[in-house]
This record gives C-alpha cells, structure tokens and sequence, in this order.
C-alpha cells in the first residue's frame, strides 16, 4: 500500500477492514531514529487497524530525524527545545486529522504509540486534544508540562487510556522521571496503567507482550 502524501513522510500498513471507518495507531519514533523503527512492530498488531508510523520533521546530521532538538551545553547541560517540541505537537495534531480524512479512518479509535521522544510527544498531544485520542502507548518516555497547551488541566479525560512503561535502567531518560507518571495521570482522572522492566532504553519482548495486549483490550 502506497502511502497517500500528507505533511509528513510516513509508512502504512492497511486495515482488514475493508467498508466503513477504521481504527488505527500512529507511531512517532525517538530522537535520531526514523519512521522503520517502530514499523516493525506493524506485523505483530490487529489487522483491524490501519497503523501508520510517521517520520518526524527535523533532520539530523549525519543521519535520523528528530521531533524537537535536544541542546547540550555548559550553562544549561541537556535541555529540550520546547517551542519546536509544542511546534512538533501541532503538526502531529494536524497530520493525524489529515490521515483520517485520507484513509477514513474512525475519529473516536485512535491510538498513539510513541518511543522516548515519540512518547513525549503522544502524552503531549493525548493531554492537550484527549478528544482526538482513545488510547496512548508510551514506551520509555515522560510528560514534559511544558509541552502541553495551555489549560490542558481543564480537559475531559474520561475517554483517554494510557498505557506506559520504563526500563528499570534506562540511561537515556531517567527512570525517576516516568515513574512520576502514575500520579500526574491520577490527579487528571486518566485511566491509565504503568509498567517497569528491568531493561535499559529499549523494549523487550515481554514489554511487547505486554502492551500489545493491553491494546487488544482497548479497541
């Protein structure tokens, strides 16, 4: 299946479905990486949805794509862009409303998956628009309040699901910082579930397992 152009550069994998609206996933990859990462776990997913698993928009030199640059320098160590980063949440935002138009895809059955970077992101566009999305996967990642639109606390949540989860020793994105997670979702009233597992920045197959049938669940 040839990808239909849209405002970002993305690989699909079709639905089962053949008449009426879709499911679908969209995926949002890590810093340096590309929209082939997550691809990969295309195969092991529903064939009810639709899975379309986008490249973000910044280039990386020498190579990979990033959603918001992540500086490192004296004064401030390692610090996020946060204004490309509430950019790259918009354009995420309109790119999943064009998809839905392309593909018909069901406005009310879409789900965000999202890998350290990615994650960040798909917490900031799940909390910021919680209409626009049913269920979120966040893998190794963590909600950055600066990202998200302002008056976000004021949102319906009622509908939103929330799987994440971390590796135990995580070197990248401290393992501490997703562990805050559960509580900031509580005080939202966000349905939602955390998990650990004792690997590093990645996901194992039992992390696998794990959400893949959470997701089921939650179609």
């Amino acid at each position: 299946m040839s990808p239909i152009p849209l405002s970002l550069e993305y690989l699909v994998r079709p639905s089962t479905i053949e008449s009426g609206k879709k499911p679908a996933i969209f995926m949002f990859h890590g810093y340096g990486s590309n929209e082939e990462d997550l691809f990969s776990f295309a195969s092991e997913l529903p064939e009810e949805l639709l899975v379309i698993s986008a490249r973000a928009p910044y280039n990386l030199d020498p190579f990979g794509y990033a959603w918001y640059a992540i500086n490192f320098d004296a004064t401030h160590g390692k610090w996020n862009d946060a204004e490309q980063a509430s950019e790259s949440r918009e354009k995420i935002v309109g790119f999943i409303d064009e998809a839905i138009n392309a593909y018909d895809l069901d406005p009310e059955n879409i789900t965000l998956l999202g890998f350290s970077q990615g994650s960040i992101l798909s917490y900031a566009v799940a909390l910021s628009y919680p209409e626009k999305v049913k269920n979120v996967i966040a893998l190794s990642g963590y909600i950055d309040e600066n990202i998200l639109k302002e008056g976000y606390m004021n949102n319906d949540f009622s509908d939103l699901h929330i799987y994440a989860s971390h590796g135990q020793v995580d070197q990248v994105i401290p393992l501490e910082w997703a562990q805050r997670t559960p509580d900031f979702l509580k005080n939202l009233g966000v349905d939602h579930i955390y998990k650990e597992f004792p690997i590093g920045h990645g996901v194992s197959q039992q992390n696998f397992y794990s959400f893949h049938k959470w997701l089921v669940e939650h179609l």
